[in-house]
């Protein structure tokens, strides 16, 4: 019953979502609507969980910025000299040449669907300060407008982190905008990287005190809130598929490391990986070895925050492969054989037991040559096999952010090399993978945290950052020399400061 009310509710907003494009649409059509949508709670519940809903679209995190696009900036699918005719958008994008005529159009579509996202929170954050104190449930209402600043921070972050200067080491300085605007006539101002970065910690540290003891997570546990369905509001429940409090404290110590402040990204990180729950155990713990049995291969258990996304299986099975047993054709997203090895190559003898390398690979697929072509099986599920009672939970997701990428940060951003080695002991045997030396040095592990990223955030849209942020003038499988324009998109020709 409960999996029945979740999906109905969810169906229901899809509805909404799609019969409001309009003022989701940024600069599109006039927002002639919003006297009405935000007459009361509903309307401002509806209007955030369209937010979610874009952020899964194709576009965005849905596809192109964890899949698929954002992984061939980081040369991290298979690439033949050949595709440079036959899939052109793949090569371009490989190869860092972004203003070609098949990367243009891919770039283009990711800023503008992350500048409609952010238009859309703007737009609910605007009717917020005028109508919000009208309606009478004030608790559900400060999550709102919390959520809503941490989801225009996560969006305004990965545009700067996509077409922003080098956060360290650079020469090139790009301004871009911070958008706080909701409307066709209106264009948003461009800053300065320190002046949009105090921004982005501005609206990071609202959300945290708005959903600080207003966050239900405070009075229940993540599983509690994803078994409580006979509640006034459904609204409340179901935190790992929203910025709920952890998953934005999660979202700033991210942007912290990015930044080089280490000693804060390793405050929070060691804050979220100690923190209790409402029972008093541990908020959140690793997960790998039970979710990866059951065939919850995007690791839901350790999920932070993640998109629910109902068709995800279609990518896993038609762009990913996943977990068929089939031939892959060119256009689909795949590994060598080679090029999985390479990836377990600094932990050796760690494929006979390493869960990733067992459970979230498919190793029988093969190419047109009938060669082996390993694909990844994160989003990919068995229908046949799976449980529907947890379809939206535990199947149907889009990982955003990790307890494995907390692990790293702090084990990257550690002082202590003795407890550098704790925590990346931890964090192996979760991966079932014991025999590795111990770190020599904490540059040691920093080193092998790059691999780890490389590993464990494999078409989750991450490592292009990961490089982006330490300068790296290499990347795996790729011969090409990467120079600092190449982390730097270019922005729309239409968005050319004014």
């Amino acid at each position: 019953m409960k999996t029945t009310k979740y999906i109905i509710m969810m169906f229901a907003i899809a509805l909404f979502a799609t019969s409001c494009d309009d003022w989701l649409d940024v600069r599109g059509e006039n927002i002639s609507k919003e006297d009405d949508q935000f007459e009361n709670y509903k309307g401002f519940r509806d209007a955030l969980i369209g937010c979610y809903m874009a952020m899964g679209e194709t576009d965005a995190y849905g596809q192109r910025l964890t899949m698929t696009n954002i992984e061939s900036m980081a040369n991290l699918w298979y690439m033949a000299d050949s595709y440079e005719n036959s899939y052109p958008e793949k090569y371009q994008l490989s190869h860092h040449k972004y203003a070609d005529d098949n990367a243009r159009p891919a770039v283009k579509a990711i800023y503008a669907k992350l500048y409609n996202i952010v238009a859309s929170a703007n737009v609910l954050l605007k009717n917020i300060d005028e109508k919000g104190g009208n309606v009478a449930e004030k608790t559900a209402m400060k999550m709102v407008e919390g959520e809503a600043y941490a989801i225009r921070a996560y969006c305004q972050f990965d545009l700067l982190r996509l077409f922003g200067q080098l956060p360290k080491g650079g020469t090139k300085q790009v301004s871009l905008p911070y958008s706080f605007t909701t409307g066709i006539s209106e264009y948003p101002t461009f800053y300065s990287f320190n002046d949009y970065v105090a921004l982005l910690k501005k609206d990071i540290e609202k959300a945290e005190t708005l959903l600080k003891d207003n966050d239900p997570i405070f009075s229940q546990t993540f599983t509690q809130l994803n078994n409580t369905y006979d509640t006034e509001d459904d609204f409340l429940c179901y935190r790992q598929s929203r910025l709920n409090y952890w998953a934005v404290r999660a979202l700033h110590a991210r942007i912290a490391l990015y930044l080089g402040d280490n000693t804060e990204a390793n405050t929070i990180a060691n804050e979220i990986i100690t923190a209790n729950g409402a029972d008093g155990n541990r908020l959140m713990k690793l997960s790998g070895t039970s979710d990866l049995t059951n065939g919850y291969n995007g690791l839901p258990s350790e999920c932070l925050f993640y998109l629910s996304k109902y068709d995800v299986n279609s990518y896993a099975n038609n762009t990913l492969i996943g977990g068929r047993v089939t031939q892959a054709k060119d256009d689909n997203y795949f590994v060598s054989s080679d090029m999985l090895n390479q990836l377990y190559a600094s932990i050796p003898g760690s494929q006979a037991s390493h869960n990733r390398y067992l459970y979230q690979w498919n190793r029988s697929t093969k190419n047109p040559s009938a060669v082996i072509c390993p694909t990844t099986k994160k989003y990919w599920y068995d229908e046949n096999s799976a449980n529907s009672s947890y379809l939206v939970t535990k199947y149907q997701i889009i990982p955003m952010l990790r307890m494995s990428e907390i692990y790293l940060i702090a084990i990257e951003t550690s002082n202590d090399l003795a407890q550098a080695q704790k925590l990346y002991d931890e964090y192996m045997s979760e991966c079932q993978f014991t025999l590795y030396e111990p770190f020599a040095s904490l540059d040691a592990a920093k080193a092998e945290v790059v691999n780890e990223y490389r590993r464990e955030f494999f078409a989750e849209g991450q490592m292009f950052y990961c490089y982006k942020r330490n300068a790296a003038k290499n990347m795996m499988f790729t011969n090409d020399v990467i120079n600092e324009e190449d982390y730097i998109l270019p922005l729309p020709s239409t968005e050319i400061e004014k």
